[in-house]
């Protein structure tokens, strides 16, 4: 497990920065567990429990600077 400072995708912070509201208002129209806090555990327990240790050991570029 990684531990410390993440390397900056610039090609996924363009991407995750020009996914529309519209994109995501069809998703949530049409998912009724698009959006809900928790339901990744219920999806993929294993995958949620890494993803979270992960967002606690390690740390963004930007953060450094807040």
């Amino acid at each position: 497990m990684k531990v410390g400072m993440r390397k900056p995708s610039v090609k996924r912070s363009i991407k995750a920065r020009t996914t529309g509201k519209v994109k995501r208002k069809v998703k949530k129209a049409t998912n009724p567990l698009y959006g809900k806090k928790g339901v990744g555990f219920v999806k993929s327990p294993s995958k949620s429990v890494k993803n979270k240790v992960y967002k606690k050991t390690t740390f963004s570029f930007l953060d450094l600077f807040k």
